[in-house]
């Protein structure tokens, strides 16, 4: 079994479809995505994902890729919220908030948690924002346990594509227990 951060860094190398700028953000990445995993494997929680709208087609690339039998691996608990919630970004007041809180809390008894991939300032990033153990992949605003990225520059899309596939592979490693995610 390998040690996380190291696995990481030979998978970026090894991968000619990750960027190496990945292996400059190491340190941002490990954490977020150790404590990721660890919800949905050790924890039994589901992972519900937003976006903001420009990011909405990332969404979808996620959901229609992270149970692929390509993987093969069991499928995993990952959920569009838009399923759940048409229009996330009419979730305004505290009350809003808590009473879908309080519908999910009765959906996934294990516990849930918000992947989120877009603008800070999104109205369908406040839910994941006033919520503990959020996975965020925030744009242009730099928020303590987020992975942040930078809405102007011109690799972005590619960037989303390559993290994504390093998460993938992340999940399958841990999974079949290649790596150890609190080393």
């Amino acid at each position: 079994m390998q040690e996380f951060l190291n696995w990481t860094i030979d998978t970026i190398r090894e991968d000619k479809l990750i960027g190496a700028w990945m292996e400059e953000r190491k340190y941002d990445w490990t954490p977020q995505v150790a404590k990721s995993i660890s919800h949905i494997l050790d924890k039994g929680r589901s992972v519900l994902i937003i976006t903001d709208d420009d990011r909405e087609w990332f969404g979808k690339y996620i959901l229609s890729n992270i149970n692929s039998s390509k993987n093969q691996r069991p499928l995993l608990p990952f959920y569009d919220f838009k399923s759940f919630i048409n229009q996330p970004k009419n979730m305004k007041s505290e009350n809003d908030i808590q009473l879908i809180k309080d519908m999910l809390n009765i959906s996934f008894p294990n516990g849930y948690y918000f992947w989120y991939i877009g603008r800070s300032q999104s109205e369908n990033a406040t839910l994941a924002k006033v919520s503990k153990n959020s996975f965020l992949w925030l744009l242009d605003e730099e928020v303590p346990n987020s992975f942040t990225l930078r809405s102007d520059n011109e690799a972005l899309d590619t960037q989303l594509l390559q993290m994504f596939r390093l998460y993938n592979k992340t999940l399958s490693a841990y999974l079949f227990a290649e790596i150890d995610i609190d080393k």
